[in-house]
């Protein structure tokens, strides 16, 4: 498609504290060296977002306003923590702000860059791995695609055929030299603009700029040969295994194998394994034990449960296996992530009543004015020197406050 070289200035009207730079949104050939910078207060951390959401089925919901469901957020994406694989009943469009990172789509690992758009449907199980030393930011629009449908007109669902002719081969990813991320982008700003969508002029205005976001998705994909079959055949084989995900949801402390999944599901071992990989793009081992390890983090972070109670708990028969398991997901152990959490709590709770943070080997803590809050908080002091924890090398450590620090 020939393209024009004139840039327009973007009229988009953003609300106050959104973006304190966005550059040109252009109609034809995209300037790259023009980047979008947000104010931390407009990012929420995804992790804390999405992970939260998740159901042991690995579908995640999200709290739309039933009026008008569709909603335009920034979040933020580090190494620290990763989202389960995940999918969910929406359709879900993503450009990449700043940072670089990887698009784990069912088996798939596709690169995600700075400028990149990525629109994931509503039947694949996917997470954003960050690739940058720094955390990424991403716009992220989520939209229930019953808003384009109940408009009742006989060409609606043509809209979303970018979503549903996502087979195990589909460009995910739209790279920013098409110039199509950027004119994505302003539309999803136009539809931020208009939230909350509280007139029916601003919901009209909220729906002609999703449709007019969505021919540039159709243009972009009119050549590509899926076909809505494809969406068809993985909504039959999730119904397949919905038995086990219930399942899973209400008897997670309990260990369970592979054969015994199958059973459940009515299948034979190896179709189960052959079905539930292609469904969830991961084994059912793998599957079964990042599940149990994320129900594990969110007891150590909320409960004072010995580690030996949360490992049976979350169907872990082994402690040393748990163990094990945990670090080789988390990537620490987790007593350490105990920890971490815990003094990272108390940070954001000493920082909220203005104390001064110290910076101690990466990680922002503030003064401890008591010793009893601190311990409160998870936080064992030796003498005079809180022993928290550190960021080093990429690992994480107990390690002491210098002496000379003044804890008052």
């Amino acid at each position: 498609m020939a393209r024009s070289k004139k840039s327009t200035e973007s009229s988009t009207k953003l609300r106050r504290g959104d973006v304190t730079r966005l550059g040109r949104l252009p109609t034809g050939s995209l300037d790259l060296s023009l980047g979008i910078h947000l104010p931390e207060r407009s990012c929420k951390d995804h992790f804390e977002i999405v992970e939260p959401g998740i159901n042991a089925e690995g579908v995640h919901t999200w709290p739309f306003d039933p009026s008008c469901p569709i909603d335009v957020l920034f979040l933020t994406v580090d190494d620290r923590h990763r989202v389960r694989m995940n999918r969910h009943s929406y359709f879900e469009v993503l450009y990449l702000c700043s940072g670089s990172a990887n698009c784990h789509i069912q088996d798939r690992l596709l690169p995600f860059n700075e400028g990149d758009l990525a629109i994931i449907g509503s039947t694949l199980y996917h997470r954003i791995e960050c690739q940058s030393s720094s955390p990424l930011t991403l716009a992220a629009m989520f939209f229930d695609p019953d808003i384009i449908r109940c408009d009742g007109a006989s060409d609606s669902t043509e809209y979303l055929t970018p979503f549903l002719l996502q087979d195990t081969d589909f460009p995910h990813i739209v790279p920013a030299e098409t110039g199509v991320p950027r004119q994505v982008l302003d539309m999803m700003l136009r539809v931020r603009s208009e939230q909350p969508a509280s007139s029916p002029r601003s919901r009209l205005a909220l729906k002609t700029y999703l449709k007019m976001l969505l021919m540039h998705l159709v243009n972009q994909y009119a050549q590509y040969a899926g076909t809505v079959e494809t969406f068809q055949r993985q909504q039959q084989a999730l119904d397949r295994l919905r038995p086990l995900f219930r399942y899973l949801g209400e008897n997670c402390g309990n260990c369970i194998q592979v054969g015994q999944a199958a059973r459940i599901c009515g299948m034979s071992e190896s179709h189960f394994m052959s079905v539930f990989k292609r469904v969830t793009g991961l084994s059912f081992v793998t599957y079964i034990n990042h599940y149990r390890i994320e129900r594990a983090q969110v007891l150590l972070a909320t409960t004072d449960r010995s580690i030996a109670d949360i490992s049976q708990r979350v169907g872990f028969c082994d402690q040393s296996y748990f163990g094990t398991i945990f670090r080789r997901t988390v990537g620490m152990t987790p007593v350490t992530y105990r920890r971490l959490v815990r003094a990272h709590n108390f940070s954001e709770q000493a920082q909220l009543d203005h104390m001064p943070p110290i910076s101690l080997g990466g990680l922002s803590v503030p003064a401890i004015p008591k010793r009893n809050l601190a311990e409160k908080n998870g936080i064992q002091l030796t003498g005079r020197n809180p022993d928290l924890i550190a960021k080093r090398n990429g690992t994480w450590d107990r390690v002491a406050t210098p002496a000379k620090t003044d804890w008052r």
